[in-house]
């Protein structure tokens, strides 16, 4: 029997030490389960500041969008209004000058006792011609005769001609 109890008190023994290995190996694996909690909790306070900072700064830009819209929105309305009022204004210049005829340039007055070139009076002895491409009227010494077609003035002839001159 005391070797029975001998090797009770051993056993016994033998299973309190690995009881209290078991435990400290326990008390050690609570006190890093419970480090990483704290760094856990870190990183949630972290994370919750970094969100309501996001929020907030989401807030700030969505007023200041907001301003700018409303800004923007003023200046088409304004921009508009002056549209409108340049538009009556131009309808009213428009129907102040409705009745205003813009004068039709009018041919020089040609003297028909004149030659339109020279400017020699036709008398007896200094005959008229009329040009057969400008119809103007001409002297003998201002015209060129071109055969069975007529005469024509200097001018047309040289235009028409320009190797002659």
């Amino acid at each position: 029997l005391p070797q029975r109890l001998a090797t009770l008190a051993a056993a016994a023994w033998e299973e309190a030490r690995e009881s209290r290995q078991q435990l400290q190996a326990q008390r050690q694996e609570v006190t890093r389960l419970q480090e990483q909690l704290g760094r856990a909790r870190q990183d949630g306070e972290r994370w919750a500041s970094a969100l309501q900072r996001a929020q907030r700064e989401a807030l700030e830009r969505e007023a200041t969008r907001g301003a700018e819209q409303a800004r923007q929105q003023e200046l088409i309305r304004d921009m508009k209004g002056r549209l409108l009022e340049l538009l009556r204004e131009k309808d009213a210049l428009w129907q102040k000058t409705e009745g205003i005829d813009t004068p039709m340039p009018s041919p020089p007055p040609r003297d028909a006792g004149l030659c339109a070139r020279c400017h020699k009076d036709f008398r007896l002895l200094s005959r008229r011609y009329n040009c057969r491409l400008c119809q103007g009227k001409v002297c003998h010494a201002c015209s060129v005769d071109t055969g069975k077609q007529g005469r024509c003035c200097l001018l047309c002839y040289q235009q028409r001609h320009p190797q002659a001159t």
